[in-house]
C-alpha cells in the first residue's frame, strides 16, 4: 500500500504553497506567511504568523547556528482546509487531472496507474476507502463541517533542497479540534517546530565593538575593545499558527554571552588569549580606554604584531548567543547557540621613531 500511498499522494495538494508579507511595521517587526484561500469565510489553509525582532518582508533572520548540523524544519503538517472546502478543492483538482489523464491515455507507455490512484483518492474521500493508518473518510467528511480540519504537508519556502522541502508526502488527514494529530505524523506542527521558525526569522543587532586607537593603531600597542551593555538586551522572536479549533504559539529569546575577536591575521595577540570575551555583570563587554591605562593590558583587545602595509586587517567581531524558547503547554527548551559575526577594517601603521 506504500507505493499507492505515493502514487496518490503525488496528485492531491499536499503542500499549500504560501508566500510572506508585512503587517503592522513597515520594518517588518511582523510578519505573516499564508497560503491556500479564504473565500467562504472560514480561515483555510495554513497561516503562521511572526512578531518581535524578526526579519523584515517575511525574510530569514541574520543569525547563524552554532551548530552546523542543525537546520529549521523543511516541512511540516498543519491545519488546511475545513471539510467543505477541501472537498471543493479535491473534487476540482480530481476533475482536472481526469481530464489531462484521458488526454494523455493514447501516448506511447502511458501506464493505467496514474487514473487508478485518482480513484482510489476519490474512494478514499468519498466512500470510506482505507487502508493501515488510513482511515478512509465519507464525502469528504462533510458532515463534521466546522468540527475539524483536513491537514496537509507545508514546505519551507526557505528551505534550498528541494527534496527536503517536499518530503511531507502524507496525504492530507482530518483532525477533530481539540485533537492532536496521530503519532504518526512526527512533523506534525508543533510549538517547538514554531520555535525553529521563529529562530530563523529572528534580527540580531550588528556587532560593531568600540576600539580605542579608533581604525587605525600601531604595531605593538594594545588596542582596547569593548561594547557598552545599551548596545545588547535580549532579543525575542514569535511565531504563531490560530486556525479554527486549533492554536499554537512559541516564542525563541536569545541572551548575548560572549564576544570573541579574530585578528584577521596570525601576527596578533588577543586578551584572553583565546579572544572569547565574556559579559560583565552589568551587561558590557570589556572596558572602555581611558587616559592612564596605555601601559595596561586590556581585558578584551588585540596587540598587532605588524603593520597592515597599505591595506587594513579584517578584525572579525562574533557575538554568541544563547537562545532558548517557551511555547504553548508550558513547553520549552533550548536551541543550538546563534552567532553574528561584523567585520571591521583596521589599519595598523608601525611606530614611527625621530633620530637626532
Amino acid at each position: 500500500m506504500a507505493t499507492l500511498t505515493f502514487a496518490i499522494s503525488a496528485l492531491v495538494l499536499t503542500a499549500p504553497a504560501y508566500a510572506g508579507k508585512p503587517v503592522g511595521s513597515d520594518k517588518g517587526a511582523e510578519t505573516e506567511q499564508t497560503g491556500g484561500t479564504d473565500e467562504t469565510g472560514i480561515h483555510a489553509a495554513v497561516r503562521i504568523e511572526y512578531s518581535g525582532s524578526v526579519a523584515p518582508n517575511g525574510g530569514t533572520g541574520n543569525v547563524t547556528s552554532a551548530d552546523v548540523n542543525w537546520s529549521p524544519p523543511p516541512c511540516w503538517y498543519a491545519p488546511y482546509l475545513g471539510a467543505k472546502d477541501f472537498k471543493k478543492e479535491m473534487s476540482a483538482n480530481i476533475k482536472e487531472m481526469s481530464a489531462n489523464i484521458k488526454e494523455a491515455a493514447s501516448a506511447p507507455g502511458m501506464a493505467g496507474t496514474p487514473g487508478a490512484a485518482i480513484g482510489q483518492t476519490k474512494a478514499h474521500y468519498e466512500d470510506g476507502f482505507g487502508w493501515e493508518d488510513h482511515p478512509g473518510y465519507e464525502d469528504y467528511n462533510v458532515a463534521k463541517d466546522g468540527e475539524g480540519m483536513f491537514w496537509a504537508g507545508v514546505e519551507n519556502p526557505d528551505e534550498p533542497d528541494i527534496l527536503k522541502r517536499s518530503s511531507c508526502t502524507e496525504l492530507p488527514f482530518w483532525v477533530d479540534n481539540g485533537e492532536a494529530p496521530p503519532p504518526r505524523y512526527e512533523r506534525a506542527i508543533t510549538p517547538e517546530i514554531l520555535a525553529a521558525l521563529a529562530y530563523q526569522h529572528m534580527e540580531l543587532p550588528g556587532t560593531e565593538v568600540t576600539l580605542a586607537p579608533a581604525q587605525t593603531t600601531k604595531v605593538n600597542l594594545p588596542t582596547w575593545a569593548w561594547l557598552d551593555k545599551t548596545d545588547f538586551q535580549e532579543v525575542r522572536a514569535t511565531a504563531s499558527i490560530n486556525v479554527p479549533g486549533f492554536a499554537l504559539t512559541a516564542t525563541t529569546t536569545a541572551k548575548p554571552v560572549s564576544l570573541k575577536l579574530e585578528p584577521g591575521t596570525p601576527d596578533a595577540e588577543t586578551y584572553p588569549a583565546s579572544g572569547e570575551c565574556g559579559f560583565d555583570d552589568d551587561g558590557s563587554i570589556g572596558e572602555p580606554y581611558a587616559k592612564g591605562k596605555a601601559d595596561q593590558t586590556p581585558p578584551c583587545g588585540i596587540t598587532y604584531l605588524r603593520s597592515s602595509g597599505d591595506g587594513t586587517f579584517n578584525l572579525q567581531a562574533t557575538i554568541t548567543w544563547d537562545i532558548a524558547w517557551t511555547g504553548t503547554g508550558d513547553a520549552g527548551g533550548d536551541l543550538p547557540d546563534g552567532i553574528f559575526e561584523n567585520a571591521q577594517a583596521v589599519t595598523v601603521q608601525e611606530i614611527q621613531t625621530v633620530n637626532r
